[in-house]
C-alpha cells in the first residue's frame, strides 16, 4: 500500500497533552505525533495565566486543599479517585517541567512564582491561596515550546500539517488512523499498536469563542462515529473574560493579579455573588452573575458587557479594600510597571485589538465559549473506557481536552486544564507504550483509507445547493443564544431541530477547489460536519439533564439535583441514532454539599 506507515504508538494532536504523550512514549516506543498544524501553532500556545500545583512557594498550601477545590470547583460531578490523583502529581510535574528548562517565573529567592487564581483557596480561612505557577501571561507558550524541544531531542517522529480523518478498528482493536496531507491531499494510512487522541476542543461550536480557528472538534467526532461514547459533553465552560465581541482570552490571571469587575453603575458587582472571594469565584459563577447583570441593565451604557478594571489606582483602592497584603503581610499594592511585567501580552493585546491601554483604561468584557468539561471518557491512566462498568477498549487513549477523565466534572478551575494536560498526556504516552511492547501488529481492516476518502468524495460532489458559510455561521449563532450560559427545554429543543435541519443542508454543500495541494475549503468542510455531530450531542445531553450543575444552567430546571442527576452522561452513536446512558460519579472523600464563595 503507499503511504503506508508503522509505529508503536501514534498520537494525535501535538499541542501540550500530545507532546507530553509522544515524550514519554518514544523513551520505550517508537512514536510519531501527527498533528494538523506546525506543533509550536497548537492552541495550548494560547493558555495564558499558570498551572496549579500545591507548592505553597509563597504562603501555606496542600495537595488536599487542592483537591478539595477540584472537587467543589466540578460541583461536585468530579471523579474524586482522578482528582486526587492529579493533585497529587502536580508538584512533581511541575518540577518536571522546570527540570525541562520551562522558564517559570521567580520569587526573589529564586523558588517557582505564584499567583492567586479564581476558586484556588486556603481551605482554612476560605481566602484565595497563590498556587497558579506562571511565566508572564503566557504560560502555556512556554510548556509547548519546552515539550516540543524535548520530543526533537528523544527523536519523535513528527507528522506535522496532516489531518486524521479516520480510527481503524479491527478484531475490537484500535489499530491505526487514516490521514491526509495538508501538502498535496494524499491519503495515508499510519499502522500502529495504540494511538492516543490529543485533539484538543470544540469550541467553534459558539458563536462567540475563545477557541483557535483550529479547534473544530475531530477527535470526539472521529471516534464517535466509531461507536465510541462521548461522556458530559453538555458541560461547556464560558470563561467569564472575553474581549468584547473578539472572544478573544483576558486570563484569569489579571483578576489574580488585583483586577476586578465593574458594571455600568461604576459598581464592583461579585461582592453580590460572591462575598467572600468576589472577582475570584470559579468560573461559571463569574459567567452567570456578568449575563445577571447585562439582562437586568447594567451593562456599560446599556450593552452587552462590563468593565475588567486593573488600572493601578483601581487595583490598590480595592486591594486595600479587601484587606489584601503581601506574603510577608505587607499591603498588597502595584505599579503600571510592575503589572506590565506579568501581563504583557494582555495589555499588548487589548491595545492592538481594541486601542485601549488597560494600565489607564478599563477593558471591555463578557463571556467567551473557552473548554470543554466533556469529551472521549478515559480513566485516569488515559485508557479510553467504553461503558459505565469502564471496560478498557485496546489500544486507544485520549488526553487532554479531547478526554473526560472526569477532573473538571460540570466546571473546571482555572489553570487545572495545563495540569490536565500535563498529568494525563504523561501516562496516556507510558501506558500506551506499555500496551505496545506487549502485543503484536493487529492487521489493519481491509481498504483502510475507504471510509475517508468516502467522506471527501461526498464534499466534492454535493448538489451544491446549500452555502457552507451560511450553515457553519447559522450552528454557531442558535448554540449560542440558545444552548449558551443559561439554557431552557424550549431553547435547547430549538436549537437540537436547527441543527438537525442544517445537518441535512450540509449535505448539499459542494467543494468549489478541486486542488489537491492546500485544500483548505475542503478541510474547513470536512471540519463543519464535526462540529454539526458534536453540537447535536451537546444539545441531546443539555436537553436531557434537567437540573442546573456547574457550567450546565437551567433556567427552568434553575437548582442542582443530586438525588437524580449525581451521574455522567454517555452518548454513543449507533446504527444513525444517538443513544444516551449514564455511570455514576465517583465520591471518595467528599459528599456533595452547597457551593458558596
Amino acid at each position: 500500500m503507499a503511504n503506508l506507515h508503522q509505529f508503536d504508538v501514534v498520537v494525535v494532536g501535538a499541542g501540550g497533552a500530545g507532546l507530553m504523550a509522544g515524550l514519554y512514549a518514544s523513551r520505550t516506543a517508537r512514536t510519531a505525533v501527527i498533528s494538523k498544524l506546525y506543533p509550536t501553532r497548537s492552541h495550548t500556545g494560547a493558555a495564558q495565566g499558570g498551572i496549579s500545583a500545591a507548592l505553597g512557594n509563597l504562603e501555606e498550601d496542600r495537595v488536599e486543599w487542592h483537591t478539595y477545590d477540584s472537587v467543589k470547583g466540578s460541583d461536585y460531578l468530579g471523579d474524586q479517585d482522578a482528582i486526587e490523583f492529579m493533585c497529587q502529581e502536580a508538584p512533581q510535574a511541575i518540577l518536571e517541567l522546570e527540570h525541562m528548562g520551562l522558564p517559570f517565573d521567580r520569587t526573589p529567592e529564586g523558588r517557582i512564582s505564584q499567583r492567586p487564581f479564581g476558586g484556588h483557596t486556603n481551605n482554612v480561612t476560605g481566602k484565595p491561596v497563590r498556587r497558579a505557577c506562571h511565566a508572564a501571561d503566557r504560560t502555556g507558550h512556554m510548556i509547548l515550546q519546552t515539550l516540543y524541544q524535548q520530543c526533537l531531542k528523544n527523536n519523535v517522529t513528527f507528522f506535522d500539517e496532516f489531518q486524521v480523518l479516520d480510527l481503524l478498528i479491527n478484531d475490537g482493536k484500535a489499530v491505526g488512523v487514516v490521514a491526509v496531507s495538508l501538502a498535496d491531499g494524499e491519503l495515508h494510512t499510519f499502522h500502529a499498536k495504540s494511538i492516543v487522541f490529543a485533539t484538543g476542543g470544540h469550541g467553534r461550536v459558539w458563536e462567540i469563542t475563545s477557541n483557535a480557528y483550529a479547534y473544530s472538534g475531530d477527535g470526539a467526532a472521529i471516534v464517535f462515529r466509531r461507536g465510541i461514547p462521548l461522556e458530559d459533553m453538555e458541560f461547556f465552560q464560558f470563561h467569564p473574560t472575553g474581549i468584547y465581541k473578539l472572544g478573544i482570552l483576558i486570563t484569569e490571571g489579571v483578576r489574580g493579579e488585583g483586577g476586578v469587575l465593574i458594571n455600568g453603575k461604576g459598581e464592583r458587582f461579585m461582592e453580590r455573588y460572591a462575598p467572600r472571594v468576589k472577582d475570584l469565584a470559579s468560573r461559571d459563577v463569574i459567567s452567570r452573575a456578568i449575563y445577571l447583570e447585562i439582562r437586568e441593565g447594567r451593562g456599560i451604557n446599556g450593552s452587552n458587557y462590563v468593565y475588567l478594571d486593573v488600572r493601578p489606582e483601581v487595583v490598590n483602592k480595592y486591594a486595600a479594600l479587601d484587606g489584601r497584603t503581601n506574603p510577608d503581610g505587607s499591603p498588597y499594592q502595584v505599579t503600571a510597571e510592575q503589572l506590565l511585567k506579568k501581563l504583557p501580552d494582555i495589555i499588548d493585546f487589548n491595545r492592538v485589538y481594541l486601542g485601549i491601554d488597560p494600565m489607564t483604561q478599563p477593558m471591555p468584557i463578557q463571556p467567551t465559549a473557552h473548554y470543554t468539561m466533556g469529551g472521549i471518557p478515559t480513566n485516569q491512566y488515559g485508557e479510553v473506557v467504553i461503558d459505565d462498568k469502564k471496560t478498557v477498549f485496546p489500544g486507544l487513549y485520549a488526553a487532554g481536552e479531547v478526554a473526560c477523565v472526569s477532573v473538571h466534572g460540570a466546571n473546571r478551575l482555572g489553570t487545572n486544564s495545563l495540569l490536565d494536560l500535563v498529568v494525563f498526556g504523561k501516562y496516556a504516552g507510558l501506558r500506551a507504550a506499555e500496551y505496545a511492547r506487549g502485543v503484536d501488529f493487529t492487521p489493519l481492516p481491509s481498504d483502510p483509507e475507504g471510509f475517508a476518502r468516502r467522506q471527501f468524495e461526498a464534499l466534492r460532489n454535493g448538489s451544491g445547493k446549500e452555502n457552507l458559510t451560511d450553515i457553519s455561521n447559522r450552528m454557531k449563532r442558535v448554540m449560542f443564544e440558545d444552548v449558551g450560559v443559561f439554557r431552557t427545554e424550549e431553547g435547547m429543543k430549538r436549537a437540537l431541530a436547527e441543527v438537525r435541519t442544517l445537518k441535512e443542508r450540509y449535505r448539499q454543500v459542494r467543494v468549489s477547489d478541486t486542488g489537491k495541494i492546500f485544500n483548505t475549503e475542503l478541510l474547513n468542510a470536512w471540519e463543519l460536519g464535526n462540529l454539526l455531530d458534536v453540537a447535536e450531542v451537546i444539545t441531546i445531553s443539555a436537553l436531557n439533564r434537567t437540573e442546573s450543575r456547574g457550567g450546565h444552567a437551567r433556567e427552568d430546571y434553575p437548582n442542582r439535583d443530586d438525588a437524580n442527576w449525581l451521574k455522567h452522561t454517555l452518548v454513543w452513536q449507533r446504527d444513525g441514532r444517538f443513544e444516551i446512558g449514564y455511570k455514576p460519579v465517583v465520591i471518595t472523600r467528599y459528599t456533595p454539599k452547597e457551593r458558596t464563595y
